[in-house]
């Protein structure tokens, strides 16, 4: 049966030669329970050779998921203060990351969204993180974007950079590329926005359909929340946690504070 495996992995490989990457991808996931048994491979070592577990419960697979290294990009084509430059990833090592993807520039929702974001980055550096926005359009188009005025659905001056995944293949990696041929949205992003720590592991992920954008406040509250877990190990945060208020210990009997404090009042209803 190893003979299947190495069948599957050329027919794989020659899909990405043809410029069916994601083809290859959706076949090597679709083999990966059925190879299990048959191969006699372990399942780390199909995971190590490209292919992804399907969750058992669902029929997609998630490559990218919260407590998994964030996929790495390099020299990737951006513009910072109305220039051209190239940005990676390991640029940001050492600080916590808002990398949010959107669909399209000289759009609607886009950019009250990047607008918002950059008009709030000093609440975000004031708690030792950056701000990303990345789409599948070309640097050029972003520039022209940027020196649209902001009453004319342009971005004005910008505070964060903004990306340009011309190839897709961030937005692949990110799994918010859309791939349907079929969809209005073939070849651009969802929104999806992820929160990365200062070691380069992804903490939160949301993402979006097209017609709703997203919250900086929001954002800024579960980034603070994450922040503050991690400096206080033992602590959690609950349900709409804010600086300040109140956190669970993460212990079956100390637990019980929290609770009564702010539920023991229902006793009385």
């Amino acid at each position: 049966m190893r003979l299947l495996l190495k069948f599957a992995l050329m027919f794989a490989a020659l899909l990405v030669v043809h410029g069916l990457k994601e083809k290859a991808k959706a076949y090597v996931h679709e083999c990966f329970e059925d190879l299990v048994p048959e191969t006699g491979l372990t399942e780390a070592q199909l995971l190590k050779l490209g292919f992804v577990k399907k969750n058992k419960h669902s029929s997609t697979s998630f490559q990218v998921t919260p407590r998994k290294h964030a996929p790495q990009f390099r020299d990737v084509k951006a513009v910072v203060n109305e220039k051209f430059t190239t940005i990676s990833l390991d640029d940001y090592k050492g600080k916590w990351l808002v990398l949010f993807f959107y669909p399209f520039d000289f759009t609607f929702v886009c950019p009250t969204e990047i607008v918002s974001f950059s008009d709030s980055i000093k609440d975000f550096r004031a708690v030792n993180a950056e701000v990303l926005a990345i789409s599948t359009d070309s640097h050029h188009t972003h520039l022209a974007w940027i020196k649209t005025p902001r009453d004319k659905g342009g971005l004005g001056k910008m505070n964060i950079p903004i990306l340009a995944d011309i190839s897709k293949r961030i937005s692949a990696d990110y799994g918010v590329l859309v791939n349907d041929e079929d969809d209005e949205m073939f070849g651009a992003a969802l929104r999806g926005l992820f929160i990365i720590d200062p070691k380069g592991i992804i903490r939160s992920i949301q993402i979006n359909d097209d017609q709703v954008g997203r919250s900086v406040d929001e954002t800024l509250r579960i980034l603070k929340a994450f922040s503050y877990a991690d400096s206080h190990p033992g602590e959690v945060c609950p349900a709409n946690w804010t600086p300040g208020s109140r956190t669970i210990k993460a212990d079956q009997e100390a637990k019980y504070a929290f609770f009564e404090a702010t539920y023991g009042h229902d006793k009385e209803l």
